[in-house]
């Protein structure tokens, strides 16, 4: 839930003119829903966008968010939905100048959020939590990462309702609309007590559904395999949550939930570990190259070469720091963390004729600062 909202723009005048400016564009493409759209569509739709744009919220658009109001505010007034469709922006304009006039898109937004629940809403579905693995490169480098998600939608045949048709869908006569059933029975003579239950015909719902919808074979639902892309930001940290919003499971019971994934990196044997923003890496080296020194290069997460050398000696379990080599700094530009490279020390089983000379020397020749 965002914060209460205030005016954002200096003067009301800004807003309408923004609210002109979408008066241009087509009002179902603005919330990405078609001419037949449903009520629920359309309420689902500006839902999401208007939270998407709002401009209290990070990288919201407020000329985006003003369109998206003037058409959700058109779409979910029946006669102003029916006006446009039949006469189009100029058939409004000359309603709207009789009077019906247009509210302000931040009103509008605190109204449909905000100020308590209305009694015809339903109730939110349940939210489903998943834990999301991907290669710990994507967290470095910042990768949109397409994935599936099995889940239930209303039949878009019935719309949720079962039914074949309108038609097929009658008062229930067990309880006469009413979805409860009424009961009086005598405690003493001349007196009685009366009780209600929730009707067994129709389940509460007051109607019931003389044929069922062919697609769906009455369930309501459909089982649907829908595609998604998550944007993971460079840095992010482990756990973090990213939230889609209204795309959990369908039911004609409630508005669906969210589904939230928390990203963590794989676990890869022999690659880098993550610390936060710290990198690890484990590195072998053989007994000469510990006793005498060595370079190397070390292709990072991101396939850039990072130069590591050694010029002295190297004590088994050694930990060389290199600054700024670690995980980017989520939301920090240019900001990065340390690499930490952690060396592993192989001892042969025998020392070749070559080899013994070669350590022989380097044993004998003056050393450095460095080399000690």
């Amino acid at each position: 839930m965002l914060p209460s909202i205030h005016l954002l723009s200096p003067t009301a005048l800004f807003v309408f003119t923004l609210f002109a400016l979408a008066a241009c564009a087509d009002l179902y493409k603005t919330l990405g829903v078609s001419r037949s759209a449903s009520d629920s569509d359309i309420k689902t739709a500006y839902k999401k966008l208007s939270k998407k744009y709002h401009p209290d919220k990070k990288g919201g658009d407020e000329a985006k968010f003003v369109e998206v109001a003037r058409a959700y505010e058109v779409l979910s007034d029946p006669e102003k939905r029916s006006i446009y469709d039949r006469h189009g922006e100029e058939g409004l304009k000359q309603h709207e100048n009789g009077g019906g006039g247009f509210q302000n898109p931040f009103d509008m937004f605190q109204s449909f959020f905000g100020g308590g629940r209305p009694r015809d809403e339903v109730r939110r579905g349940p939210t489903s939590v998943s834990e999301f693995e991907v290669p710990l490169a994507a967290m470095y480098t910042g990768q949109n990462i397409d994935f599936m998600i099995n889940k239930k939608i209303l039949c878009d045949h019935c719309r949720g309702s079962g039914a074949a048709s309108d038609s097929h869908i009658k008062p229930c006569k067990g309880c006469e609309g009413r979805g409860v059933k009424i009961t009086r029975q005598q405690v003493f003579p001349g007196m009685f007590a009366q009780s209600q239950t929730t009707c067994d015909e129709c389940g509460g719902r007051g109607k019931v559904v003389t044929k069922t919808c062919p697609h769906c074979q009455g369930a309501k639902v459909l089982q649907h395999t829908q595609h998604y892309t998550l944007e993971i930001e460079k840095g992010i940290s482990e756990g973090y949550e990213v939230i889609f919003e209204g795309e959990g499971d369908e039911s004609p019971d409630w508005e669906a939930g969210d589904v939230v994934l928390r990203v963590r990196s794989k676990r890869e044997e022999g690659g880098f570990r993550r610390k936060e923003t710290s990198l690890y890496w484990r590195e072998t080296i053989g007994v000469d190259e510990a006793l005498l020194g060595f370079e190397r290069n070390l292709t990072h997460l991101d396939g850039h070469t990072v130069h590591i050398q050694r010029t002295g000696v190297t004590q088994p379990g050694y930990v060389q720091q290199i600054e700024g080599e670690g995980m980017p700094v989520f939301d920090q530009e240019g900001m990065f963390g340390d690499l930490f490279i952690e060396y592993n020390v192989i001892l042969p089983s025998t020392i070749s004729k070559s080899a013994r000379t070669k350590l022989v020397e380097a044993f004998q020749r003056p050393r450095g600062k460095d080399e000690l």
